[in-house]
């Protein structure tokens, strides 16, 4: 491997971590700042635009279109995490009945933030995603069972998809029974990437896709739930805090010290056309929020932007970053300086 795909790699992985910790940093903000209902809220919208987007186009892709409803669902969500780095695993009972198993540690609640997840939080989940899967699929006896969740102490997010002998009412859509458990599962016995279709620098980008569609979706999805200023400030507090304590640890996986560097190979790794000069950066794509132009509130970019200036703001406390130009307010480009802070002159 060459330096530059080499580089290129490590951009990935540290642009993937910084939107996952970002995320759950957003998910817990949320929850403290303005309660478990609004949270939950948040999150079925946010899964419910997840699985509108990718769900059918990703059944197709994989090639699960000819399968059973309830075996489709249950190897869709294996195949689609274990691709984006989530350890998920699936056992076919029957073609009418098809179980699935989050395994800890869960990707999204990341680390210590399981321990301050609401139930209804996790609920909200399933019902943004798993209950609407066969209403997607036009299949309205399709359904899915919670058996256990990490959130509540169990060994796993677990449940099943079960094809009815009748139409499920909508509140029969996601169903609890935490009496009953999933069957062993044979982990050797499931399917495994090929190494050769999917070298590392494929998992790496996968991964950073996975990532990247949490935040593209989060960010609108925070502003129709919360109203656009309420979800710019948490956006914003909430991205220089991640920013800030994810800084160092990005630093050292890009081999990095300058600042303008370090966001110019952020920014390289989320697929943006970017140009350099000195303490400058030009920006004239912005691949994370493509193909939502006509959802865009300035609000989005408002909140984003605390992220960038939280992960230059510890080891370089005297430098400002600015925001001179913006593609999303009708410029050419998103224009970015960092620049030094002096003391003052008289007001």
């Amino acid at each position: 491997m060459n330096g530059s795909n080499k580089g290129e790699e490590l951009a990935y992985e540290a642009l993937s971590e910084l939107f996952h910790r970002y995320l759950t940093g957003l998910i817990l903000a949320i929850v403290v700042e303005l309660g478990e209902g609004r949270a939950a809220d948040v999150m079925k919208a946010l899964f419910r635009r997840q699985q509108e987007e990718r769900f059918l186009p990703g059944l197709k892709k994989l090639g699960l279109s000819d399968e059973p409803d309830a075996i489709a669902c249950a190897k869709y969500h294996f195949l689609s995490n274990h691709v984006g780095g989530v350890s998920v695993a699936y056992i076919a009972e029957s073609d009418s009945k098809a179980w699935i198993r989050y395994l800890p540690p869960r990707w999204i609640f990341d680390g210590t933030a399981i321990a301050a997840i609401p139930t209804q939080v996790a609920r909200a989940m399933l019902w943004g995603w798993h209950a609407n899967n066969g209403v997607l699929l036009g299949n309205p006896s399709l359904g899915f069972v919670c058996t256990g969740q990490t959130i509540d102490g169990a060994s796993g997010l677990e449940g099943y998809y079960i094809q009815e002998d009748r139409i499920l009412e909508p509140h029969e859509r996601l169903r609890f029974r935490f009496g009953e458990s999933c069957p062993p599962i044979d982990y050797e016995a499931l399917p495994k990437l090929d190494s050769q279709q999917w070298p590392n620098e494929r998992l790496n980008k996968a991964a950073r896709n996975y990532s990247m569609d949490y935040i593209r979706n989060i960010v609108p999805v925070m502003c129709e739930e919360l109203g656009p200023l309420v979800a710019q400030s948490v956006l914003y507090r909430t991205g220089r805090k991640i920013g800030m304590q994810y800084s160092q640890s990005i630093q050292t996986t890009l081999g990095l010290e300058d600042p303008t560097e370090v966001l110019e190979a952020l920014f390289s790794a989320q697929g943006d056309e970017i140009s350099r000069h000195e303490n400058e950066i030009t920006q004239t794509t912005w691949k994370l929020m493509s193909g939502l132009e006509a959802e865009n509130l300035p609000e989005w970019m408002d909140g984003l932007r605390g992220l960038w200036e939280g992960v230059i703001g510890v080891t370089h406390p005297n430098l400002r970053l600015d925001l001179l130009d913006r593609l999303d307010t009708g410029g050419d480009c998103f224009l970015w300086r960092c620049s030094a802070i002096s003391r003052p002159s008289k007001f």
